[in-house]
């Protein structure tokens, strides 16, 4: 038996999702990361647990994400995850790519981390090598299995594209042999250095996949993955007409950090400087308008303003120019997991 719903969006609970650099040693064919609007420094282990201090108030319900770039290329992760731990915050996650640099795993225990996450867009080499880089196949299956190994609970992420939507019902016998705990299923976006350059357009003229592939494919893979024990999350994506809207940056209590300062509410704002918040030294204040704030209360019948705006292809039309159907929020997501 398998238990399936829409995580609903939640004032109750915030998430922290904390750039703490923007270095990678991977080029990604996909990735969001736009130095120019996101900054090229490396914060500061002061710096890092100066702006965690700006979400004490909520850290009972606080969920802290550390990305980068890759954020084991930080030579203080492990530190930033300890004062995390100790300040009491509700769970820590760490997301890597699978190469683990600085020994994170021999510097912090499993109880000092609630997942380490990892990232892998391919069920084979050939297929992920393409969108990640030659080699980062076995070196993520590898961090996989050493983390496993230690006690950590892991998740992996897998974003779904044209390039290898056909491999994702091959993942499930992975995902059990590899002993992974949770399975996240993203969809990729227009934005970052697929925005800039369209890096797939040698293989494939449209990263993206359409709505009726997504529909076909996503949901059934999903609910096959579950029933291996493995928690499995997915983006909505789509909404019928009559299904009702709701932006994550109204009703929800979600910040994305960079490094520059910048803390956005919505992640499809990221490549524009239309961030509502930043850190002024220690403190988080509100920018002026306009943000990204000002467009999330406008109503449309397409769904999501902010993607309308900023990827309109998303979207289909009637024949009469109503909207054929609505994009969801891109942070509503569905999870199913095993139920008793």
């Amino acid at each position: 038996m398998k238990n399936k719903k829409t995580v609903s969006f939640s004032k109750n609970s915030t998430n922290i999702f904390f750039h703490i650099l923007t270095n990678c040693n991977l080029t990604c064919r996909h990735c969001y990361i736009n130095k120019e609007q996101h900054g090229k420094n490396t914060l500061s282990l002061k710096t890092i647990n100066s702006w965690l201090g700006a979400f004490a108030g909520k850290k009972d319900s606080a969920n802290v994400v550390f990305l980068g770039g890759e954020p084991t290329l930080h030579p203080d992760l492990f530190l930033a995850v300890k004062h995390a731990r100790k300040k009491g915050f509700k769970s820590i996650t760490i997301d890597t790519n699978g190469y683990l640099f600085n020994a994170i795993l021999s510097k912090i225990g499993p109880e000092e981390v609630d997942y380490v996450s990892f990232s892998l867009d391919g069920a084979t080499i050939t297929t992920n090598d393409m969108i990640r880089g030659r080699g980062s196949y076995n070196k993520c299956i590898s961090g996989i299995r050493e983390a496993v190994s230690k006690g950590f609970n892991t998740s992996l992420i897998y974003t779904v594209s044209s390039a290898n939507i056909d491999e994702l019902a091959m993942m499930a016998p992975l995902l059990g042999k590899l002993g992974i705990n949770r399975f996240f299923i993203q969809v990729i976006g227009i934005r970052g250095k697929t925005a800039k350059s369209r890096p797939f357009k040698q293989e494939i003229e449209n990263p993206q996949v359409s709505r009726k592939k997504w529909l076909d494919t996503i949901p059934e893979i999903a609910e096959k993955i579950a029933e291996l024990g493995i928690t499995v999350t997915y983006p909505k994506v789509y909404l019928d007409t009559d299904e009702k809207f709701e932006c994550a940056g109204l009703v929800a209590d979600n910040y994305f950090i960079f490094p520059n300062g910048r803390v956005y509410r919505c992640p499809l704002c990221e490549d524009y400087p239309l961030n509502c918040m930043e850190f002024n030294g220690s403190r988080l204040v509100n920018t002026k308008k306009i943000n990204e704030i000002d467009l999330f209360g406008l109503s449309i019948p397409e769904g999501c303003v902010m993607n309308r705006l900023i990827q309109p292809g998303n979207l289909k039309y009637n024949k009469d120019g109503t909207s054929g159907y609505k994009i969801a929020c891109c942070l509503l997501k569905e999870e199913i997991s095993a139920g008793r």
